[in-house]
């Protein structure tokens, strides 16, 4: 043998712009829903990544305030399981004072 073989090179696997961005949600669907929505004439490469980014974390930010308060309803009536209810999520964002102050004052 000569060596002039590909050396073990294989075909590389193709990774998701959300991987490449860190990101749980999905920045392909987004971008697509961006440019079938006609938002805007054009639309740069980093405009689906951005909103992923902010939707993620807004979501991570109100999950954690109902989890929060699933938490204290817990140990508040004694019960074994530690549910997220539809009411757990609103009240924590009735309660949450960041959630309406405003940002701009």
């Amino acid at each position: 043998m000569s060596g002039k073989g590909k050396g073990g090179r294989g075909e590389k696997k193709s990774t998701s712009s959300s991987a490449k961005a860190g990101l749980q949600f999905p920045v392909g669907r987004i971008g697509r829903y961006l440019r079938q929505g006609k938002y805007a004439t054009r639309m740069g490469a980093g405009a689906p990544v951005y909103l992923a980014a902010v939707l993620e974390y807004l979501c991570a930010e109100i999950l954690e305030l109902a989890g929060n308060a699933a938490r204290d309803n817990k140990k508040a009536h004694n019960i074994v399981q530690c549910t997220i209810t539809k009411f757990m999520l609103s009240f924590s964002l009735l309660a949450d004072e960041h959630y309406w102050s405003a940002p701009c004052s």
